[in-house]
Parts: structure tokens; sequence; C-alpha cells
């Protein structure tokens, strides 16, 4: 056990030193996608509340907890998106937190407007820390903290998000003002890089009853591996989704900071949610490592709900589904 918090703490100090923080992880990230973009603002038509809790690589000592919510609505006659979101992350000594306001304004594609193309801009800030008393490297780094650093960044981030009763797909990017703040006042926070994201996914029913909702995530922050996430739901009468997940890494275009031998498997994904009122949404995955962490890892919990305030006379635009 002190080997792997070793590892992790090394990998923390080496990502800090490189200038490159990692944003967190989500494995039900279609439920979070405000998280990853701030067009999806609006999405649901109506005042959309849901949160997350990850508890991920369990019995591993520091190992990443991350905290999300997030809550948005619409204005303007629906042409507008607005959405709240606030995020705690740590890992080992580090501790991060961000907050941002989004707008999204939403374009009507067809006539009743079930298909929309909005694009988003996110304006907040993040907090950026590190408790020195939690970093034990077998040599220690010079002018290595021994207490809490933290420093206040601002922070902004685009994207674009298209969507339908069938299809969705989105692109976004963020990090693009806090990578330019200097941090050499803390040397040991990790700067914030932009990481890039793209995401789509397809409704294919199989009958009346079962409908199969197929989706990808790509991830990207031009330094570190860029992860893939293929997943697959079966949507049960509407009130039962079923499926799972895939991560693993994939080589995009030339990285050659990278460790040539780094593994690209990472982990597979169970998952399930169910709606037992129209309004309210629960979910679960469980990640299982089978990269280089299996046999020290206890898997990953991830919980997450949703609840949205419907008012009657708000048409949604099949809210279950994305």
């Amino acid at each position: 056990m002190r080997k792997i918090f070793q590892i992790i703490t090394c990998l923390m100090l080496v990502s800090a030193m490189a200038n490159a923080q990692q944003d967190a992880q989500f494995s039900q990230y279609m439920f979070n996608g405000i998280y990853i973009n701030p067009a999806y603002a609006g999405y649901k038509e109506q005042l959309n509340l849901h949160a997350f809790y990850r508890n991920q690589w369990t019995a591993i000592k520091g190992a990443p907890k991350t905290m999300s919510l997030a809550i948005d609505a619409i204005a303007n006659d629906g042409k507008v998106g607005l959405a709240l979101q606030i995020s705690s992350d740590r890992l080992g000594a580090q501790r991060n937190q961000s907050i941002y306001g989004n707008y999204a304004y939403r374009i009507r594609m067809n006539p009743d407007g079930s298909a929309r193309l909005a694009f988003g801009v996110g304006f907040g800030a993040v907090q950026l820390g590190l408790d020195g008393r939690l970093l034990t490297p077998n040599n220690p780094e010079p002018y290595q903290p021994v207490g809490l650093q933290n420093t206040i960044l601002p922070d902004a981030r685009m994207g674009v998000y298209y969507s339908d009763n069938h299809f969705y797909a989105g692109f976004s990017i963020d990090n693009l003002v806090s990578q330019y703040i200097n941090t050499n006042k803390y040397s040991f926070i990790a700067r914030p890089k932009p990481h890039y994201y793209l995401t789509a996914g397809i409704l294919v029913p199989l009958s009346e009853e079962v409908i199969m909702k197929p989706s990808f995530l790509l991830k990207d922050d031009r330094g570190g591996p860029t992860s893939m996430d293929l997943n697959t739901f079966f949507i049960l009468a509407d009130k039962f989704w079923i499926g799972g997940s895939y991560r693993t890494g994939i080589s995009l275009y030339e990285k050659p900071h990278l460790q040539k031998e780094l593994s690209s498997v990472n982990s597979a994904v169970l998952a399930m949610q169910i709606i037992p009122v129209q309004t309210l949404r629960i979910g679960y995955a469980y990640d299982i490592s089978i990269g280089p962490l299996n046999g020290y890892s206890s898997g990953t919990h991830e919980i997450s709900v949703g609840y949205f305030f419907n008012k009657k006379n708000i048409r949604m635009l099949s809210p279950r589904y994305f």
C-alpha cells in the first residue's frame, strides 16, 4: 500500500513540475453534460439539478475523490441556456475547486425546436491547492512545501452542442485563461492545461420497450495520453438503464514526451440508472481496473442524482435519453 501511495505522490510531483493538471473524470459523463461542455446548459428546457460523487481506486490511500453539482435552466423562450456548475477534486495532497457560470445561445434547427445547435461559454474561477503535509517522497524536492499552498485563478471555457430527439454531439475546451496565469509563487501547484472533449451518441430503437444508446467520449490535453470512453446503454420501458463502458488510451498523434511503455488499457465500467418518477434520476457506476492497477484497487464507485422541476406548460425534449 505504501508503494502505491508513493507512486501516486510521484506522479503528482511530476505533473506539478510539468505544469499539467488533469481534469477530473466521470464515468457517467453523459448525465453530467455541463461539467464538460457549457453549451449543454438549458438542454432539458427547464430547471434541472444534478449532483455526482466519485470515489476512485478505493483501497488506495490518496486516490481521487470528486464531487460535482450543477443547476441549469432556459430563458428567453428557450433561446438561452443558463447554468451554474461547482466541483471539488482531491488527489493525494492535491486540492482543487472550481465554479463556473455558463451561458448557451440555442438556435432552432427545425420548426418545432426539437433540434437545437447551441454555442456556449463559461466564466469562473479555479482554486488550486497542495497540502505539503501529505507528501512523503523518498527524496524530497528542493523547497517542497510543508504546509497548505493554494491560489485562485480566473478561467473560461467554451463549447458547441447539437441535439435532436435521436442524436447528439458536442465539442468543448476548458482552462482557456488559467493556463496563462503565472503560478511560479507556488511552484509545486500544477498549472491547468486545456482539455478537449468530443462526444456523440445516438438512439437505436430495438422494440417498443427497448432502446439502445451507444455513445463515446474522446478526451485529450495534448500532454498526457488521449483517452476514449466507448459506452452502450439499454433503456428499458423508459424507467431503467443498464449498460457499460470501456475506457482505453488511444494514439491520435505523436507525443514524443510520453513514456513508450505506458499501458493503454484502463478500465471497464458497469452502470445502471433508475427513473422512479418522471422528474427524478438515480445512477450508479462501478469501474473495474483492468490495467496496471488491477490487483491494487478495489474498484471505483460513482453515484449520481438528477432532479428537474417539471412545469406543465413546458415541453421536455426527451431529457431521459441524454
